[in-house]
């Protein structure tokens, strides 16, 4: 970005993790980061079948974050300020990256996601610039997460 970050930058940030703590976003958010390991449309559509809770879940954490990435896409939030402590979002995009082009395919929605995918992707850019080997040990620990017992 541009810009230094900002006072209203940080309220924002405040604001947005202030509304991770509803409890049902709590919730959502919980079985997304334990649960939430589809990688292709079938096991997409077998894990969050509509009508289910789990398809509320990913359905609510996965606008929540791809709203938040809007902000960082739209200029309207430093970007390396919300890279410090957003890595949350960075969580989600990894979870739906190889799921997101079948799925835009399906939904005729080529779109999907996209403010999600870039905010994800500068973001792991910059992590990789600011700390060297972090986003691999991440990425590996998150996928092991999603699959236990595969290899990362």
């Amino acid at each position: 970005m541009d810009r230094p970050p900002n006072h209203e930058d940080a309220l924002l940030i405040l604001r947005i993790f202030e509304l991770r703590r509803d409890p049902r976003m709590r919730e959502a958010r919980d079985w997304f980061a334990r649960s939430f390991n589809a990688t292709t449309l079938e096991q997409y559509e077998k894990l969050c079948r509509p009508g289910t809770e789990e398809n509320t879940f990913a359905r609510m954490v996965l606008s929540y974050w791809d709203m938040v990435a809007s902000f960082l896409t739209n200029g309207v939030l430093h970007d390396e300020l919300f890279f410090q402590s957003g890595r949350e979002l960075l969580l989600v995009w990894e979870r739906v990256r190889s799921l997101a082009p079948a799925l835009r395919k399906a939904l005729r929605d080529p779109g999907m996601w996209s403010n999600l995918e870039a905010a994800g992707n500068g973001f792991a850019a910059w992590w990789q610039r600011t700390s060297p080997e972090a986003y691999r040990a991440f990425t590996a620990r998150i996928h092991a997460l999603a699959n236990p017992g595969s290899k990362g």
